[in-house]
């Protein structure tokens, strides 16, 4: 879906979705960097990556993808594994954060449209602002929750095949769970496939849970 064709057919919806994007990815990061810093590493505080300014999270290329593709990323909060106090599981519990965060924050949004579409109405730019922050947060968790690198979900396998017998695995992970991740992205994109239509089918279950 190209975002930007509502630049100049519905300017105020396009401005209300390119801000909830912003507003949740710098969440998601913001997130990552806290508990890094709570489990003993300073490195994404260091490099100002511990705030929630999107300048500090968001790449130009990566946005611009979401706007054009759908699909695109912010900047990877850095983290040194040996600095955490707990080193095997220590990057699967920064990895959480992001989607944890969606996760509560798309509870909340949901929560807040629930009681706010009988007194404002459907037509109403908050509401539907509170629909799509619902929506985006949930979609944004289910899509991290993938186990496959660079995504959130890879850092539990990952930590889970630690031990030293896995090492073939985790490098084929670590190396080409990238390609193919992005492959099937690319395949679901030319082909129609649907391949992430279950995001949109949770996301949607969530939110009308909730709200």
């Amino acid at each position: 879906m190209n975002l930007l064709s509502l630049l100049f057919q519905e300017p105020l919806v396009f401005l209300m979705i390119v801000g909830a994007l912003v507003f949740t990815l710098s969440l998601h990061e913001f997130f990552h960097a806290w508990v890094a810093r709570l489990l003993g590493d300073r490195t994404a505080e260091r490099e100002g990556r511990l705030t929630l300014n999107p300048l500090a999270h968001l790449d130009p290329f990566g946005f611009l993808l979401i706007l054009v593709a759908g699909f695109g990323y912010a900047k990877p909060v850095p983290y040194n594994p040996y600095n955490l106090k707990y080193p095997v599981w220590g990057p699967a519990m920064i990895a959480a954060a992001g989607p944890g965060s969606n996760l509560v924050f798309g509870f909340l949004f949901a929560f807040l449209y629930g009681i706010a579409f009988p007194l404002l109405g459907g037509d109403n730019l908050l509401i539907a602002a509170l629909w799509f922050l619902g929506r985006i947060n949930f979609a944004l968790m289910l899509f991290n929750l993938i186990p496959l690198p660079p995504l959130d979900g890879s850092k539990a396998l990952l930590s889970a095949l630690a031990a030293p017998k896995y090492q073939a695995v985790r490098f084929w992970l670590e190396t080409q769970g990238p390609f193919l991740l992005l492959g099937v992205i690319l395949l679901d994109a030319v082909l129609g496939l649907g391949i992430f239509s279950w995001i949109s089918f949770i996301s949607d279950w969530l939110f009308r849970l909730v709200s």
